[in-house]
């Protein structure tokens, strides 16, 4: 179900590697939340959003749970009250705290619980080099990944709510955006494609089993939606028209009085990491809703790709090494520039995730996998849709032609945009 490295997992040069990367991301999963207080890293402000200090619990819980609780002669629980605390949705490891009450969780401190995280993180060496647990270490890497771009979207959501607007991040103003040029087209002949996971390396259950579809001629975008773009659809009225929007889609918008972008401010800002600046025209628009870029694909005269037709285009593409990207904050490994902003780099990778117009739902072949990480994707196959591509807040070589990250329709609060199709 998940596989390791590009390499023979037996091999010490995979091992190596492997190891190298949990080191990384250990390290930078705690670097991200240098900045913060322990009231900081406390603060849940939705029930789809989580602390820090509870991403930074419930991965190190993931670690303690499925690697060292069987493999690790000796290891004991640091605290058997803790995985109450710090389990997510896995049923088969039993009772948890509610979601919504994750911010109620004042104990334990942020220090007590990089205490723990240290404790983990050690006790996880020796294992390292185990080529039996190799895949199942490689998915808890990833599943870190996960968290640390989690955490990022969770606290600047967190720290929106503040109405003194808060920097997570001092530093001057981000650089701007290179003017985007007029849109140009990727064409595709169309053809019978072969999707899905396809190599020896390392993927998630729901990137396969690789198989085939039938792709109709298409061409998609060669860049994303800007700012400027999107200002246009508002000031065309792109909010207030029904007829651009589906049923579910202008509800929720009604019901919310959703007028712009998550984040947007008045006269051309935009709230950041940096906290509030000036809201780049040339930058891809971000924080937006399925909703919203269906509306948007409509008003313009075209649509959102299929996530087939994406992964088409991107089969040419590296989602592993994007353009550099190194966030001074953090130190090291996000696909971002400089703050956590999309900048307008070239490629599908590293912006924002792009809205697709599929339905997340199993390939043909789909099973999960035995056991409580079966529950890993599989069961969360209903109501939701699928994106691709990496966002700036991405750990960089996280994603890959095949990655399906999935959504509900209404949500925003993660870095989505949208890159245009049409037919041909």
């Amino acid at each position: 179900m998940h596989r390791s490295e590009q390499i023979d997992p037996g091999s010490g040069s995979a091992q190596g590697a492997l190891a190298v990367r949990f080191r990384a991301i250990r390290a930078l999963t705690e670097a991200l939340v240098g900045p913060l207080s322990d009231a900081d890293a406390s603060l849940q402000s939705m029930e789809d959003a989580s602390p820090a200090k509870w991403h930074l619990s419930h991965t190190t819980w993931f670690w303690e749970t499925f690697l060292l609780r069987g493999s690790a002669p000796g290891y004991r629980l640091h605290r058997a009250d803790w995985p109450f605390l710090f389990n997510s949705y896995y049923e088969a490891e039993g009772a948890r705290i509610s979601r919504a009450a994750r911010g109620l969780l004042s104990r334990p401190t942020l220090a007590e619980v990089l205490e723990w995280r240290a404790i983990v993180t050690a006790a996880m060496e020796p294992l390292l080099g185990d080529p039996a647990l190799a895949d199942l270490i490689a998915l808890g890497v990833a599943h870190e990944e996960q968290h640390a771009e989690l955490l990022l979207t969770d606290i600047k959501h967190a720290f929106f709510q503040n109405p003194l607007g808060p920097a997570m991040w001092q530093g001057g103003a981000p650089a701007a955006a290179a003017p985007a040029g007029p849109l140009g087209w990727h064409a595709h002949p169309g053809g019978i494609a072969r999707v899905g996971h396809q190599s020896d390396g390392f993927a998630f259950d729901n990137e396969g089993p690789a198989h085939r579809v039938l792709l109709e001629p298409f061409a998609l975008a060669d860049r994303l939606v800007t700012n400027a773009e999107w200002d246009a659809f508002i000031a065309g009225g792109g909010y207030r028209d029904a007829r651009l929007w589906l049923s579910d889609g202008w509800a929720w918008v009604q019901r919310e009085g959703v007028t712009a972008p998550l984040y947007r401010g008045a006269e051309g800002t935009h709230f950041t990491h940096q906290g509030w600046q000036a809201r780049d025209p040339h930058a891809p628009v971000t924080h937006i809703s399925f909703y919203e870029a269906d509306a948007f694909a409509t008003w313009a005269g075209a649509r959102l790709p299929t996530e087939f037709e994406w992964e088409a285009i991107a089969r040419g593409q590296d989602g592993a090494s994007p353009a550099p990207a190194h966030d001074p904050a953090a130190g090291n490994q996000l696909y971002c520039a400089g703050p956590v902003l999309p900048v307008g780099s070239p490629g599908l990778f590293g912006d924002c995730w792009q809205f697709t117009r599929s339905a997340y739902l199993p390939f043909p072949g789909f099973r999960p996998a035995a056991g409580a990480v079966g529950e890993y994707n599989g069961k969360f196959m209903s109501g939701q849709v699928v994106l691709r591509g990496a966002s700036c807040a991405t750990v960089r070589g996280h994603s890959r032609p095949s990655y399906r990250n999935f959504f509900y329709p209404h949500q925003r609060w993660q870095f989505t945009g949208l890159r245009l199709a049409k037919d041909c």
